[in-house]
Protein backbone atom coordinates (compact mmCIF):
# COMPACT_ATOMS: atom_id res chain seq x y z
CA UNK A 1 0.00 0.00 0.00
CA UNK A 2 1.35 3.41 -0.68
CA UNK A 3 2.32 5.40 2.46
CA UNK A 4 1.05 9.17 3.19
CA UNK A 5 4.01 11.63 3.39
CA UNK A 6 5.34 14.51 4.71
CA UNK A 7 3.85 16.65 1.71
CA UNK A 8 0.45 15.18 2.49
CA UNK A 9 -0.27 16.27 6.13
CA UNK A 10 -0.50 19.62 7.70
CA UNK A 11 2.47 20.78 9.50
CA UNK A 12 1.54 24.40 10.67
CA UNK A 13 1.75 24.73 14.37
CA UNK A 14 2.90 20.84 14.46
CA UNK A 15 5.78 19.82 16.07
CA UNK A 16 6.93 16.80 14.13
CA UNK A 17 9.26 13.92 15.49
CA UNK A 18 11.33 12.62 11.99
CA UNK A 19 13.46 10.00 12.35
CA UNK A 20 16.52 10.59 9.98
CA UNK A 21 19.97 9.07 8.57
CA UNK A 22 22.65 10.96 10.26
CA UNK A 23 25.15 8.21 10.26
CA UNK A 24 27.91 10.32 8.53
CA UNK A 25 31.18 9.15 8.24
CA UNK A 26 33.52 11.26 10.31
CA UNK A 27 37.31 11.54 11.30
CA UNK A 28 39.61 11.03 13.74
CA UNK A 29 39.04 14.47 15.01
CA UNK A 30 35.05 14.28 14.23
CA UNK A 31 35.34 16.29 11.47
CA UNK A 32 32.14 14.96 9.03
CA UNK A 33 33.93 13.57 5.85
CA UNK A 34 30.70 13.24 3.85
CA UNK A 35 27.75 15.24 4.77
CA UNK A 36 25.30 13.47 1.79
CA UNK A 37 23.12 11.48 4.18
CA UNK A 38 22.71 15.18 5.82
CA UNK A 39 22.08 16.85 2.83
CA UNK A 40 19.16 14.14 1.76
CA UNK A 41 17.06 14.81 5.23
CA UNK A 42 16.89 18.43 3.93
CA UNK A 43 14.25 18.05 1.66
CA UNK A 44 11.56 16.44 4.28
CA UNK A 45 13.49 19.14 7.14
CA UNK A 46 12.54 22.49 4.82
CA UNK A 47 9.27 21.12 4.62
CA UNK A 48 7.72 20.82 7.98
CA UNK A 49 9.95 24.03 8.71
CA UNK A 50 8.87 26.03 5.14
CA UNK A 51 4.52 25.04 6.38
CA UNK A 52 4.75 26.35 9.77
CA UNK A 53 5.76 23.39 11.60
CA UNK A 54 9.01 22.53 13.85
CA UNK A 55 11.31 19.69 13.13
CA UNK A 56 12.73 17.21 16.11
CA UNK A 57 15.28 14.91 14.44
CA UNK A 58 16.52 11.80 16.07
CA UNK A 59 19.08 9.50 14.88
CA UNK A 60 21.58 6.61 15.30
CA UNK A 61 25.76 8.05 15.28
CA UNK A 62 28.15 4.40 14.79
CA UNK A 63 27.42 1.86 17.19
CA UNK A 64 27.58 3.35 21.14
CA UNK A 65 26.67 0.54 23.11
CA UNK A 66 23.24 1.76 24.92
CA UNK A 67 25.83 4.28 26.73
CA UNK A 68 27.11 7.79 26.07
CA UNK A 69 29.94 8.24 23.79
CA UNK A 70 31.78 11.03 22.80
CA UNK A 71 33.17 10.25 19.86
CA UNK A 72 29.51 9.23 18.54
CA UNK A 73 27.84 12.85 19.90
CA UNK A 74 25.64 14.56 17.47
CA UNK A 75 26.90 17.49 18.18
CA UNK A 76 29.18 18.32 14.95
CA UNK A 77 26.11 17.00 12.74
CA UNK A 78 23.87 19.33 14.03
CA UNK A 79 26.24 22.05 13.78
CA UNK A 80 26.61 21.09 9.65
CA UNK A 81 22.83 20.95 9.53
CA UNK A 82 22.52 24.60 10.66
CA UNK A 83 24.84 25.56 7.99
CA UNK A 84 23.15 24.12 5.25
CA UNK A 85 20.03 25.18 6.34
CA UNK A 86 21.37 28.91 7.00
CA UNK A 87 19.53 28.88 10.48
CA UNK A 88 20.60 28.17 13.79
CA UNK A 89 19.80 24.55 14.57
CA UNK A 90 19.33 23.54 18.77
CA UNK A 91 21.09 20.62 19.87
CA UNK A 92 20.14 18.70 23.52
CA UNK A 93 22.67 17.09 25.19
CA UNK A 94 20.20 13.79 25.97
CA UNK A 95 17.38 11.72 24.24
CA UNK A 96 14.80 11.52 26.78
CA UNK A 97 16.25 13.36 29.30
CA UNK A 98 15.54 17.11 31.03
CA UNK A 99 17.87 18.71 27.88
CA UNK A 100 15.79 17.45 25.19
CA UNK A 101 12.36 17.87 27.19
CA UNK A 102 13.46 21.58 27.84
CA UNK A 103 14.54 21.59 24.11
CA UNK A 104 11.52 20.59 22.85
CA UNK A 105 9.30 22.93 24.75
CA UNK A 106 11.01 25.72 23.57
CA UNK A 107 11.12 24.91 20.13
CA UNK A 108 8.76 27.30 18.09
CA UNK A 109 7.08 27.35 14.67
CA UNK A 110 10.05 27.28 12.47
CA UNK A 111 12.37 25.91 14.42
CA UNK A 112 14.48 22.83 14.67
CA UNK A 113 16.00 20.42 17.53
CA UNK A 114 18.48 17.60 17.06
CA UNK A 115 18.42 15.45 20.03
CA UNK A 116 21.48 12.87 20.73
CA UNK A 117 22.13 10.25 19.22
CA UNK A 118 19.10 7.83 20.21
CA UNK A 119 21.71 4.65 20.46
CA UNK A 120 23.14 6.60 23.80
CA UNK A 121 19.89 4.98 25.20
CA UNK A 122 19.42 0.72 25.34
CA UNK A 123 16.17 1.50 25.15
CA UNK A 124 16.43 2.36 21.32
CA UNK A 125 17.86 -1.13 20.44
CA UNK A 126 15.05 -2.79 22.49
CA UNK A 127 12.58 -0.70 21.92
CA UNK A 128 11.57 -0.12 24.83
CA UNK A 129 8.18 1.12 26.22
CA UNK A 130 8.85 3.87 28.28
CA UNK A 131 11.69 5.20 26.16
CA UNK A 132 9.13 5.27 23.00
CA UNK A 133 6.33 6.75 24.65
CA UNK A 134 9.04 9.97 26.18
CA UNK A 135 9.69 10.51 22.63
CA UNK A 136 6.23 9.87 21.56
CA UNK A 137 4.75 12.89 23.70
CA UNK A 138 7.22 15.30 21.85
CA UNK A 139 5.51 15.69 18.81
CA UNK A 140 2.03 15.86 17.18
CA UNK A 141 3.32 13.68 14.17
CA UNK A 142 5.88 10.90 13.38
CA UNK A 143 8.13 11.32 9.62
CA UNK A 144 10.21 8.22 9.37
CA UNK A 145 12.99 9.76 6.82
CA UNK A 146 15.82 7.00 7.75
CA UNK A 147 15.52 4.67 4.79
CA UNK A 148 18.76 3.11 5.93
CA UNK A 149 17.44 1.66 9.27
CA UNK A 150 13.82 0.80 7.63
CA UNK A 151 14.82 -2.63 7.75
CA UNK A 152 15.49 -2.39 11.30
CA UNK A 153 12.72 -2.41 14.37
CA UNK A 154 14.95 -0.36 16.60
CA UNK A 155 12.89 1.75 18.92
CA UNK A 156 12.66 5.01 17.14
CA UNK A 157 11.57 2.89 13.80
CA UNK A 158 8.49 1.05 15.43
CA UNK A 159 8.34 1.26 19.23
CA UNK A 160 7.85 5.05 18.88
CA UNK A 161 5.38 5.19 15.83
CA UNK A 162 3.10 2.52 17.58
CA UNK A 163 2.86 4.53 20.98
CA UNK A 164 2.06 7.48 18.19
CA UNK A 165 -1.14 5.93 17.44
CA UNK A 166 -3.89 8.39 16.32
CA UNK A 167 -1.69 10.99 15.42
CA UNK A 168 -0.56 11.33 11.74
CA UNK A 169 2.25 8.67 10.99
CA UNK A 170 4.76 9.07 7.49
CA UNK A 171 7.05 8.94 5.09
CA UNK A 172 9.69 11.88 4.47
CA UNK A 173 10.53 12.41 0.83
CA UNK A 174 13.42 10.27 0.98
CA UNK A 175 12.12 7.18 2.26
CA UNK A 176 9.11 7.89 -0.41
CA UNK A 177 11.79 7.93 -3.24
CA UNK A 178 13.55 5.01 -2.14
CA UNK A 179 10.42 2.87 -2.32
CA UNK A 180 9.16 4.44 -5.12
CA UNK A 181 12.47 3.15 -7.18
CA UNK A 182 13.39 0.17 -5.01
CA UNK A 183 9.40 -1.45 -4.50
CA UNK A 184 7.56 -0.16 -7.01
CA UNK A 185 9.47 0.60 -10.12
CA UNK A 186 10.67 -3.24 -9.74
CA UNK A 187 7.52 -4.60 -9.22
CA UNK A 188 6.30 -3.22 -12.60
CA UNK A 189 9.81 -2.57 -14.63
CA UNK A 190 9.86 -1.32 -18.00
CA UNK A 191 11.46 -4.73 -19.85
CA UNK A 192 14.61 -5.38 -20.79
CA UNK A 193 14.58 -5.37 -16.60
CA UNK A 194 18.81 -6.10 -16.07
CA UNK A 195 19.69 -6.81 -12.46
CA UNK A 196 23.54 -6.79 -11.73
CA UNK A 197 25.30 -8.46 -8.68
CA UNK A 198 28.55 -8.05 -7.52
CA UNK A 199 30.29 -8.49 -4.32
CA UNK A 200 32.21 -11.36 -2.19
CA UNK A 201 29.52 -13.94 -1.19
CA UNK A 202 26.75 -15.66 -2.87
CA UNK A 203 25.10 -16.39 0.76
CA UNK A 204 24.64 -12.61 1.00
CA UNK A 205 22.96 -12.32 -2.46
CA UNK A 206 20.86 -16.03 -2.51
CA UNK A 207 17.74 -13.71 -1.68
CA UNK A 208 18.26 -11.13 -4.03
CA UNK A 209 19.53 -13.21 -7.14
CA UNK A 210 16.18 -16.03 -6.25
CA UNK A 211 13.81 -12.94 -6.28
CA UNK A 212 15.38 -10.84 -9.45
CA UNK A 213 15.19 -14.47 -11.09
CA UNK A 214 11.65 -14.02 -10.80
CA UNK A 215 10.84 -10.75 -12.64
CA UNK A 216 14.58 -10.21 -14.87
CA UNK A 217 15.15 -10.63 -18.12
CA UNK A 218 18.99 -11.14 -17.08
CA UNK A 219 21.10 -11.23 -14.06
CA UNK A 220 24.54 -10.53 -14.96
CA UNK A 221 27.34 -11.89 -11.86
CA UNK A 222 30.71 -9.88 -10.93
CA UNK A 223 32.70 -9.54 -7.72
CA UNK A 224 34.13 -12.47 -6.10
CA UNK A 225 30.79 -14.41 -5.99
CA UNK A 226 31.32 -15.49 -9.35
CA UNK A 227 34.02 -17.53 -8.31
CA UNK A 228 31.85 -19.46 -6.00
CA UNK A 229 29.51 -20.06 -9.45
CA UNK A 230 32.71 -20.87 -11.39
CA UNK A 231 33.74 -23.55 -8.64
CA UNK A 232 30.38 -24.98 -8.87
CA UNK A 233 30.77 -25.46 -12.50
CA UNK A 234 33.66 -27.32 -12.08
CA UNK A 235 36.15 -24.53 -12.89
CA UNK A 236 39.78 -23.76 -11.55
CA UNK A 237 39.72 -20.37 -9.22
CA UNK A 238 43.12 -20.59 -7.98
CA UNK A 239 43.22 -18.65 -5.11
CA UNK A 240 40.66 -16.58 -5.51
CA UNK A 241 38.15 -15.93 -3.34
CA UNK A 242 34.85 -18.53 -2.69
CA UNK A 243 32.31 -20.40 -0.53
CA UNK A 244 32.97 -23.76 -0.85
CA UNK A 245 30.23 -24.29 1.56
CA UNK A 246 28.13 -22.35 -0.77
CA UNK A 247 28.91 -24.62 -3.53
CA UNK A 248 25.89 -27.01 -4.03
CA UNK A 249 22.97 -23.50 -3.51
CA UNK A 250 25.15 -21.75 -6.69
CA UNK A 251 24.44 -25.13 -8.61
CA UNK A 252 20.86 -24.76 -7.75
CA UNK A 253 20.68 -21.30 -8.51
CA UNK A 254 22.83 -22.27 -12.22
CA UNK A 255 19.98 -24.71 -12.23
CA UNK A 256 17.10 -22.32 -11.89
CA UNK A 257 18.40 -19.19 -13.66
CA UNK A 258 18.88 -21.08 -16.80
CA UNK A 259 20.19 -18.63 -19.72
CA UNK A 260 19.13 -15.79 -16.94
CA UNK A 261 22.05 -15.73 -14.81
CA UNK A 262 24.97 -15.02 -16.50
CA UNK A 263 28.31 -15.50 -15.71
CA UNK A 264 31.55 -13.71 -16.50
CA UNK A 265 33.33 -14.65 -19.63
CA UNK A 266 37.39 -14.08 -18.73
CA UNK A 267 39.06 -12.86 -15.11
CA UNK A 268 41.48 -9.96 -14.51
CA UNK A 269 43.82 -11.75 -11.98
CA UNK A 270 46.63 -11.02 -10.14
CA UNK A 271 48.77 -13.36 -7.96
CA UNK A 272 48.59 -11.57 -4.74
CA UNK A 273 46.18 -8.70 -3.52
CA UNK A 274 48.08 -5.63 -4.62
CA UNK A 275 48.12 -3.39 -7.85
CA UNK A 276 51.46 -4.14 -7.94
CA UNK A 277 50.80 -7.82 -8.36
CA UNK A 278 51.44 -9.69 -11.40
CA UNK A 279 48.80 -9.64 -13.64
CA UNK A 280 46.73 -11.69 -16.61
CA UNK A 281 43.68 -12.27 -18.03
CA UNK A 282 42.29 -15.82 -18.57
CA UNK A 283 39.26 -17.18 -19.66
CA UNK A 284 36.47 -17.22 -16.53
CA UNK A 285 37.01 -21.12 -14.84
CA UNK A 286 40.99 -21.20 -15.71
CA UNK A 287 42.77 -19.03 -13.20
CA UNK A 288 45.96 -20.40 -12.67
CA UNK A 289 47.39 -22.10 -9.10
CA UNK A 290 48.88 -18.93 -7.27
CA UNK A 291 46.33 -16.39 -8.82
CA UNK A 292 43.33 -14.87 -7.23
CA UNK A 293 40.41 -13.40 -9.41
CA UNK A 294 40.23 -9.43 -8.79
CA UNK A 295 38.21 -8.16 -11.38
CA UNK A 296 35.74 -9.41 -14.48
CA UNK A 297 38.19 -9.27 -17.78
CA UNK A 298 37.69 -7.16 -20.73
CA UNK A 299 35.51 -9.44 -22.43
CA UNK A 300 33.40 -9.71 -19.64
CA UNK A 301 33.18 -6.03 -19.52
CA UNK A 302 31.85 -5.57 -23.83
CA UNK A 303 29.32 -8.12 -23.31
CA UNK A 304 27.86 -6.64 -19.65
CA UNK A 305 27.95 -3.21 -21.51
CA UNK A 306 25.95 -4.78 -24.21
CA UNK A 307 23.15 -5.83 -22.19
CA UNK A 308 22.96 -2.55 -20.70
CA UNK A 309 22.63 -0.53 -23.14
CA UNK A 310 19.26 -2.69 -24.54
CA UNK A 311 17.82 -2.37 -21.18
CA UNK A 312 15.08 -0.43 -20.17
CA UNK A 313 15.26 -0.65 -16.61
CA UNK A 314 18.17 -1.53 -14.58
CA UNK A 315 19.33 -2.19 -10.96
CA UNK A 316 22.67 -2.31 -9.44
CA UNK A 317 23.78 -3.83 -6.81
CA UNK A 318 27.75 -4.91 -5.43
CA UNK A 319 31.00 -3.93 -7.26
CA UNK A 320 32.61 -6.35 -10.05
CA UNK A 321 35.89 -6.46 -8.69
CA UNK A 322 37.93 -4.90 -6.29
CA UNK A 323 37.31 -1.18 -7.51
CA UNK A 324 39.25 0.84 -4.69
CA UNK A 325 42.85 -0.84 -6.38
CA UNK A 326 43.57 0.19 -9.82
CA UNK A 327 43.90 -1.60 -12.16
CA UNK A 328 41.02 -4.01 -10.80
CA UNK A 329 38.73 -0.80 -11.15
CA UNK A 330 38.10 -1.61 -14.74
CA UNK A 331 35.42 -3.67 -14.31
CA UNK A 332 33.41 -1.67 -12.06
CA UNK A 333 34.07 1.33 -14.08
CA UNK A 334 33.00 -0.30 -17.28
CA UNK A 335 29.30 -1.18 -15.33
CA UNK A 336 29.23 2.61 -14.03
CA UNK A 337 29.97 3.87 -17.54
CA UNK A 338 26.85 1.67 -19.25
CA UNK A 339 24.48 2.30 -16.83
CA UNK A 340 25.35 5.94 -16.91
CA UNK A 341 25.23 6.11 -21.00
CA UNK A 342 22.07 4.09 -21.32
CA UNK A 343 18.55 5.64 -21.34
CA UNK A 344 17.24 3.04 -18.91
CA UNK A 345 15.61 3.39 -15.80
CA UNK A 346 19.11 2.79 -13.74
CA UNK A 347 18.86 2.20 -9.73
CA UNK A 348 21.55 1.62 -8.03
CA UNK A 349 21.49 -0.10 -4.71
CA UNK A 350 23.25 1.12 -2.44
CA UNK A 351 26.79 -0.05 -0.30
CA UNK A 352 29.70 -0.05 -2.65
CA UNK A 353 28.08 0.54 -5.95
CA UNK A 354 27.14 3.91 -4.67
CA UNK A 355 30.28 4.35 -3.46
CA UNK A 356 31.44 3.55 -6.88
CA UNK A 357 29.26 5.81 -8.52
CA UNK A 358 30.29 7.97 -6.86
CA UNK A 359 33.80 7.82 -7.15
CA UNK A 360 33.42 7.62 -10.98
CA UNK A 361 31.28 10.54 -11.19
CA UNK A 362 28.73 9.10 -12.27
CA UNK A 363 26.29 10.32 -9.82
CA UNK A 364 24.37 12.79 -11.88
CA UNK A 365 23.76 10.50 -14.83
CA UNK A 366 21.58 7.68 -13.25
CA UNK A 367 18.12 7.88 -12.12
CA UNK A 368 18.46 7.00 -8.41
CA UNK A 369 21.47 5.92 -5.80
CA UNK A 370 19.78 4.22 -2.63
CA UNK A 371 20.87 5.67 0.44
CA UNK A 372 20.96 2.33 2.42
CA UNK A 373 23.10 -0.71 1.61
CA UNK A 374 21.32 -3.02 3.96
CA UNK A 375 18.00 -1.63 3.43
CA UNK A 376 17.97 -1.55 0.28
CA UNK A 377 18.82 -5.31 -0.42
CA UNK A 378 16.38 -6.87 1.76
CA UNK A 379 14.11 -4.52 -0.02
CA UNK A 380 15.55 -6.32 -3.55
CA UNK A 381 14.71 -9.43 -1.67
CA UNK A 382 11.25 -8.39 -1.84
CA UNK A 383 10.93 -8.06 1.53
CA UNK A 384 8.34 -6.14 3.99
CA UNK A 385 9.83 -3.66 6.39
CA UNK A 386 7.60 -3.35 9.75
CA UNK A 387 9.05 0.22 10.25
CA UNK A 388 7.12 1.57 6.83
CA UNK A 389 4.24 -1.01 7.41
CA UNK A 390 2.96 0.77 10.28
CA UNK A 391 2.68 3.78 9.23
CA UNK A 392 -0.36 5.51 7.44
CA UNK A 393 -1.69 4.41 4.23
CA UNK A 394 -2.92 6.66 1.65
Amino acid sequence: MPKKTIADIDVQGLKVLIRVDFNVPQDSHGTITDDRRIQMALPTIRSVMDRGGSAILMSHLGRPDGAPDPQFSLAPVATRLGELLQLPVAFATDTVGPTATAGVAKLAAGGVLVLENVRFNAGEKKGEETYARTLASFADAYCNDAFGTCHRKDGSMYAVPLAMEGKPRVVGLLVEKEIKYLSDVIAQPERPFVAILGGAKVSDKIKVIDNLLNTCEQVLVGGAMAYTFSLAQGGQVGTSKVEPDKVDLAKELLQRGGSKLVLPLDTHCGDKFAADCEKVIVPAGQIPDGFMGLDIGPETCRHYADLIRDAKTVVWNGPMGVFEMPPFDIGTRAVAQAIADSQATSIIGGGDSAAAIAQFGFEESVTHVSTGGGASLEMLEGKSFPAVDILDDV
